[in-house]
């Protein structure tokens, strides 16, 4: 917990408190405290018990950490770290139900070879509109944990 929690005070401190500091020409100690003890909070939430709340978590920190007007589409990188792993490991991939061999390579720390070599085996399922199921990349990725 303490890499994801670390992660998500990293992110929240050049996303959202180091742009108001410059904005608003003020020291944001108090808020930074606060940012590590929600960034704490949120990491044990996605780590936790609860599915539902797990989702909930994953879904307030990508919209809050990732706005954006189109759906949240992670670089291929973003999935090895403690956040991507803890989402694909909660929710799977937050807007797409399928995605290409490469990018389930990226998200299984595999390579596109080894994405194809699964699906060829039957341990990945193959989407009827090309690449592989997110539910599958999901359920290998939590077979492994």
């Amino acid at each position: 917990m303490d890499e994801l929690a670390q992660q998500l005070v990293g992110i929240i401190e050049r996303r959202l408190l180091d742009p108001l500091e410059i904005l608003i020409d003020s020291d944001l100690a108090n808020l930074r405290r606060k940012a590590e003890a929600a960034a704490g909070s949120f990491a044990a939430r996605l780590l936790g018990p609860d599915d539902k709340d797990a989702a909930w978590a994953a879904a307030t920190l990508i919209g809050a950490l990732y706005p954006g007007d189109t759906a949240f589409d992670p670089p291929a990188d973003w999935w090895r770290t403690p956040l991507g792993r803890a989402v694909l490991r909660r929710v799977g991939h937050p807007s797409a139900t399928a995605v290409p061999y490469a990018l389930a390579g990226a998200m299984l720390g595999i390579t596109r070879q080894g994405v194809h070599d699964l699906v060829v085996r039957g341990k990945l399922s193959r989407d009827p509109d090309g690449g592989v199921t997110v539910s599958s990349v999901r359920e290998r990725e939590l077979g492994r944990s």
